[in-house]
């Protein structure tokens, strides 16, 4: 039992770490070209992703196409895709682009908050007084980071502070919309994700069908390869399959190896100048999220996917 549960921690871990190193395969595609944009890292990566794993749900004999007998089932999918997976995506990708992956990561790790937020508007569950707690100390943290501690003046800009929330609001509809789905069981949390990344690549492509000229070398290939596969095909199939040895709450845990992966990877391979202000805004993020996860037991986990 204890070697299961070790594994499934190193598979939280690993995927974690795979979704922060995701935002730098990103930043190097948009260092590569300025044609290079995150609408078209988005379009492309979530019409791809939805394919493969559309593919391989079928061949898991998981009936993917079922879906679309029952109507509300395939609407929530839908709306589990644009109004979930596209913010949390695009608007991600929109803060690398601009900013860095270290900053995208730790504004999208606030998501949670604004899943106590919607429960306190909507469904009138009020917040603990640890989750208020928690709260301030991420609020802190981001304003920290947003103003390197000079607190009469913005050290970033404020579209990155925006597409950054807006990301976090993304991870709150990213779990709420499918929630009701995953616990219900009826359909495979794998069938749900390929549905939602496919359906959401294609309204993404409707909107905007005009496609940049990428330049054809092997580095943007790569990076776009890493952004594919180490970004969602291999840490979604290591979460889900972590859910058999460790519990939600574990998982959530885990959560704190992706800011880290992002800002680590930011400082090593970008040269990501952080101030001190910039690190104790970054621990006082993750330490509020940890603390608040250890009190959120049905965390949804995969939602980078």
């Amino acid at each position: 039992m204890k070697n299961k549960k070790a594994l499934g921690i190193a598979m939280v871990i690993t995927a974690c770490t795979f979704w922060g190193i995701s935002g730098l395969f990103a930043k190097g595609l948009f260092n590569v070209s300025s044609s290079i944009t995150s609408l078209w890292v988005t379009q492309s990566r979530m019409t791809a992703a939805g394919i493969l794993l559309v593919l391989f749900s079928l061949i898991k004999g998981d009936h993917p196409f079922r879906i679309f007998k029952s109507p509300h089932d395939t609407w929530v999918i839908f709306a589990y895709g644009i109004f979930g997976l596209v913010p949390v995506q695009f608007a991600y990708f929109m803060v690398v682009q601009y900013g860095n992956a270290s900053i995208a990561t730790i504004l999208q790790f606030v998501g949670p908050f604004f899943i106590i937020a919607y429960q306190a508007a909507f469904r009138h569950i009020p917040p603990r007084r640890i989750e208020i707690i928690c709260a301030i100390i991420a609020f802190i943290g981001v304003f920290t980071i947003a103003t390197h501690g000079r607190f009469n003046e913005l050290a970033v800009t404020p579209a990155i502070l925006i597409w950054g929330l807006i990301s976090a609001i993304g991870v709150a509809t990213n779990t709420l919309i499918p929630q009701k789905m995953l616990r219900e069981g009826r359909v495979p949390s794998l069938v749900i994700t390929a549905w939602g990344l496919l359906f959401s690549g294609i309204v993404l492509l409707a909107i905007h069908p005009a496609q940049p000229r990428v330049p054809n070398l092997p580095v943007v290939w790569f990076c776009w390869l890493g952004v594919l596969i180490i970004g969602t095909l291999i840490p979604f199939q290591l979460a889900n399959n972590a859910l058999k040895y460790i519990d939600a709450t574990t998982f959530s845990l885990m959560d704190a190896f992706e800011p880290l992966s992002a800002t680590i990877g930011s400082v090593l391979i970008f040269h990501l100048n952080m101030t001190g202000a910039d690190i104790i805004g970054s621990i006082l993020v993750i330490i509020a999220v940890l603390a608040l996860n250890i009190r959120i037991p049905n965390h949804v986990p995969g939602n980078k996917s």
